[in-house]
């Protein structure tokens, strides 16, 4: 399966996503097309290589009519949200053009009737619905009467389309991203200053539970767009256990920083091992619920997806008797599962983390037997095997038969051992 790293010691943004890609071998004839495809004007790309504290990297640039700005590009304040802003990735210029407005309705009007694939066009649009969605709570406006102006929306348009795009060429299927790196300090807005991160980057951190790092970097290093992308592809945080690099491509930020203001993104292969995997261990301690109560959670957590639930008994401060909840479960259904556990148990916080895991092999198959078909969990480990009954399925039967549980399971045991 090919994999993407997203190493970003340096933030991230629309721009420096795109050009990383391009450098893990993206092809631009198809991103050219594709933009062109969008039928927006106004602007102009520019990709070139250039250098960031003596390395190499390729550098995108949205070059907006009458605006080239090669030592400071800022855009992507979207939602009248005029700044010119310390990171110089995404900010939104405001030299006297004429303001037509799109919102989010006309922007993806604009992506579906593009010649993009289909997949890329369902990835564009996640990232400009998180977008409008940070810009909706960050204004208090509904997200449908959130409008981002042409000149933001244009260069918007093209670093989120075209990191769908490339995303998409590469055939990427899982993306690992390192905790974001943040400066600090203020940007200047139409509405005063505001704080490093921006209020929109800020509200897709919070939403998408995405690890910050705060650095003594004056500026802003994350953007809406970055932010955005990552929020939207993202599969899990942090590097993977192992992994075998094919390409390593550098996307150059448009800042100089003591640091090298580049984004580093691995193309890997992940070594699969049929007998491990990922799961996402969520825990929290209860002393307040009844048992009926911490069932019902039970069964909302298993019919959300999650691998086990299990309760312990343990002893609280103050020696007051509870129940320690352990639920297993995808990393993908992580969020559902930490929704579901606030929902229904007088949990107020938990802990959580992803752990690898060592499982058997398993499948399912039907035996025949006298009493009707028997379903058979068949567990593999290397050399070691192992068979066991299904439960649901002996439970039909034994109701169907009026025997015992106890039966059923001697009849599949003599079935599987004959």
């Amino acid at each position: 399966m090919q994999s993407l790293y997203l190493e970003c010691l340096s933030g991230i943004s629309g721009d420096m996503t795109v050009a990383a890609l391009l450098d893990l071998g993206a092809d631009e004839a198809i991103l050219r097309r594709g933009l062109d495809s969008l039928h927006v004007d106004g602007y102009t790309i520019e990709i070139s290589r250039v250098k960031k504290n003596g390395i190499e990297a390729a550098d995108f640039h949205v070059i907006l009519d009458g605006h080239h700005h090669p030592d400071l590009h800022e855009h992507d304040h979207h939602g009248e949200h005029h700044s010119h802003h310390d990171h110089g990735e995404e900010a939104l210029h405001d030299h006297g053009h004429h303001h037509v407005h799109r919102n989010l309705h006309d922007i993806l009007e604009l992506i579906e009737k593009s010649q993009i694939s289909s997949r890329a066009k369902e990835l564009a649009e996640k990232i400009f619905h998180i977008v409008a969605q940070a810009e909706s709570k960050a204004h208090g406006v509904p997200v449908e009467q959130v409008h981002f102006h042409e000149v933001g929306a244009v260069d918007s348009i093209v670093d989120i389309v075209g990191a769908a795009i490339c995303l998409d060429n590469l055939n990427i299927q899982r993306v690992y991203c390192s905790a974001l790196r943040e400066g600090t300090g203020t940007i200047r807005c139409a509405h005063g200053i505001m704080p490093v991160p921006a209020p929109a980057t800020a509200h897709i951190m919070e939403k998408y539970h995405i690890p910050v790092q705060i650095t003594d970097n004056q500026g802003e290093m994350v953007t809406p767009t970055g932010a955005a992308i990552v929020a939207a592809i993202t599969h899990q945080f942090g590097a993977p256990a192992t992994m075998r690099i094919q390409r390593v491509g550098m996307g150059a930020g448009k800042r100089d920083y003591p640091n090298a203001n580049i984004l580093r993104a691995y193309l890997i292969d992940e070594e699969e091992d049929e007998y491990q995997d990922m799961v996402e261990v969520l825990e929290t301690d209860l002393d307040d619920m009844t048992g009926e109560q911490m069932g019902y959670a039970m069964e909302r957590l298993f019919a959300l997806g999650a691998k086990d639930v299990h309760y312990t008994p343990i002893f609280m401060k103050k020696n007051r008797p509870g129940y320690q909840l352990t639920v297993l479960c995808d990393p993908s259904c992580r969020e559902d599962c930490i929704r579901e556990i606030f929902k229904n148990t007088s949990a107020i916080g938990l802990r959580h983390q992803t752990q690898k895991r060592t499982k058997m092999k398993r499948e399912l198959h039907d035996v025949e037997t006298k009493l009707g078909k028997i379903t058979i969990k068949h567990c593999e480990f290397g050399e070691i095997h192992k068979n066991t009954v299904e439960y649901e399925r002996a439970k039909e039967l034994a109701d169907a038969k009026n025997i015992s549980l106890e039966d059923v399971y001697q009849v599949a045991e003599s079935e599987m051992q004959a």
